[in-house]
């Protein structure tokens, strides 16, 4: 009986010690999985070291000007974007290079963000169509179609729709803030004929789509022509007569006092980085740093 009771005694520690253990063990994987975990969490959140990839646009873009004028970029009439950035020609390819390369950052028309790319906050605010409506993103600008004399004709009647409640729902579907909330619905009766040249930025251009074709479809007989160059080419196009209206992502210069602008939405412009930036809010004073070359160093973004 006393071995029996001495076996059953050690079989019993045995299997608490072997129970002890496998807890240990188990407490020490979770531990070692949680470790594990904070330090992905670490990771990814600082993904991005290195040199930073400044993405501007080309001179003359309205986009160009309006985020350099909120930023502080452009001051007493000087431009001092770094001459390390590299410069690129429309939204597509600032978004373009902004998604391939995750040292990036740059800038873009809110209405032409998608997800290849991330929006990050500035000063705290989302860049968002409410934010922008209310005034609290600091970044933003005026969609601008630019005309010269009286419109007349078939030109005349697609400003009308432009303006219309059909077009400026066109504006809010694409993210934009719209002109007039409560425009009036379109009065055309669809006999308009012949065509329409808009030129300009590359920026009002996707939204100018849209509404020239709902324009096109309610008009059969006309045709709407859009080149997008640049606000400034936008500009001098409808200065010229080469183009019926232009189009531009800013407000007019001191000195381009020979046409009219009237902005039929109001857009933010989006700071992007890269998805594998952990970064989600940055300052307007960090971003004047970035894009005049002050900050050159993602360890430097705080």
């Amino acid at each position: 009986m006393t071995f029996n009771k001495f076996s059953k005694l050690v079989l019993a520690l045995g299997a608490s010690a072997a129970l002890a253990a496998c807890g240990n063990s188990a407490s020490t994987e979770e531990s070692s999985a949680a470790s594990s975990t904070e330090g992905s969490s670490a990771e990814a959140t600082n993904a991005v070291t290195g040199a930073i990839s400044v993405i501007s646009r080309e001179e003359g873009s309205g986009t160009r000007d309006a985020f350099i004028e909120a930023t502080g970029v452009k001051a007493d009439d000087v431009d001092s974007t770094t001459p390390a950035a590299t410069i690129m020609n429309g939204t597509d390819q600032v978004i373009t290079a902004v998604a391939d390369d995750p040292n990036a950052i740059g800038y873009i028309s809110l209405g032409s963000l998608n997800d290849t790319v991330k929006a990050v906050a500035v000063d705290g605010v989302a860049a968002t169509e409410e934010a922008v409506a209310d005034g609290s993103y600091a970044i933003s600008r005026p969609f601008n179609i630019v005309y010269q004399g009286e419109l007349e004709g078939v030109v005349a009647d697609f400003y009308d729709f432009i303006f219309s409640q059909e077009g400026q729902a066109i504006v809010l579907e694409e993210g934009y803030v719209q002109a007039d909330a409560e425009a009036a619905a379109y009065e055309g009766d669809g006999s308009q004929s012949g065509s329409i040249n808009v030129v300009g930025s590359t920026s009002v251009s996707p939204v100018m789509e849209k509404i020239a074709e709902a324009y096109q479809e309610a008009n059969p007989d006309v045709q709407v022509n859009i080149t997008s160059n640049g606000s400034s080419a936008g500009v001098t196009a409808a200065a010229e007569g080469t183009a019926d209206l232009g189009m531009a992502s800013r407000a007019l210069a001191e000195d381009e006092t020979d046409v009219t602008a009237e902005a039929i939405a109001t857009d933010g412009v989006a700071v992007i980085v890269n998805p594998e930036n952990g970064l989600e809010d940055i300052s307007l004073e960090t971003i004047k740093g970035i894009f005049t070359g002050e900050i050159t160093d993602w360890a430097d973004v705080k």
